[in-house]
């Protein structure tokens, strides 16, 4: 979205359009570059795979927030790049509608920074997370610069997370630590271990089935040569006229 959108989004258009519940569908643009979608879809996988036992939670990716007091489709809309809610119903939405949601608003937002909107992220909708939103943990992250930042509130104020020493910063809401990993932003769990997509999952599940294999190959292979060097053992007390069943 454009700093014009952003700001458009805010002053409102058509005011007196009032849109019934259950229309309001998202009305984010298309994402900037191909990195920034891999991004989303990384964090989503990483999350629903390992919540996947949970139904208390909704994550969604440059979905349109709708949050008019006014229940105005026109007004008061944001499009985070990833968000995620917690206390709600586990179900597949158009949009994110405040007042149809009993007035919950993200738990946790992340923004992928870009040339166009780096400044807005870091202005402009830090200051509607911050003081409108309440959103407690707000992240930024840059995938071609790598600049990652992260906030939680304090009373009533944003402040910035300190940094692991493995680099990463802890989201008190999720549970989880963000930290970057092969260039990309992933989760860790509380112990530092990195949360696997299911592609990640399924690699190690045929690795572990390989290195199976190839354990029993190799045992196998231990008894044929075992039981060849016998073979030659009685050959050769045969040879000495000594029966090897006897000894």
């Amino acid at each position: 979205m454009t700093i014009a959108q952003e700001l458009d989004s805010e002053t409102g258009i058509c005011e007196d359009v009032i849109f019934p519940p259950g229309d309001l569908f998202s009305d984010e643009p298309p994402l900037e570059t191909e990195l920034h979608l891999r991004q989303i879809i990384l964090l989503l996988q990483c999350l629903e795979w390992l919540w996947r036992d949970r139904n208390d939670f909704y994550s969604a990716g440059n979905l349109t927030i709708y949050y008019s007091p006014r229940q105005r489709k026109s007004e008061k809309f944001r499009g985070p790049d990833f968000f995620v809610v917690l206390g709600t119903e586990r179900k597949t939405r158009k949009s994110w509608v405040v007042w149809e949601e009993d007035g919950k608003y993200p738990n946790v937002i992340l923004e992928i920074l870009s040339n166009s909107t780096a400044n807005t992220d870091k202005g402009l909708k830090k200051e509607i997370y911050q003081n409108t939103f309440r959103t407690p943990d707000y992240f930024w992250f840059d995938p071609y610069t790598l600049e990652f930042a992260g906030f939680h509130i304090v009373d009533g104020e944003y402040q910035p997370l300190q940094a692991s020493e493995q680099g990463h910063l802890w989201s008190q809401q999720l549970g989880l630590y963000l930290g970057i990993y092969q260039g990309l932003l992933r989760f860790f769990k509380p112990d530092g271990q990195l949360v696997p997509t299911p592609e990640e999952i399924a690699q190690q599940s045929e690795q572990r089935v390989e290195q199976a294999e190839q354990k029993v190959e190799q045992a196998e292979q231990r008894a044929q040569q075992e039981a060849e060097k016998a073979e030659r053992l009685a050959a050769k007390l045969r040879e000495l006229n000594i029966d090897p069943d006897t000894i």
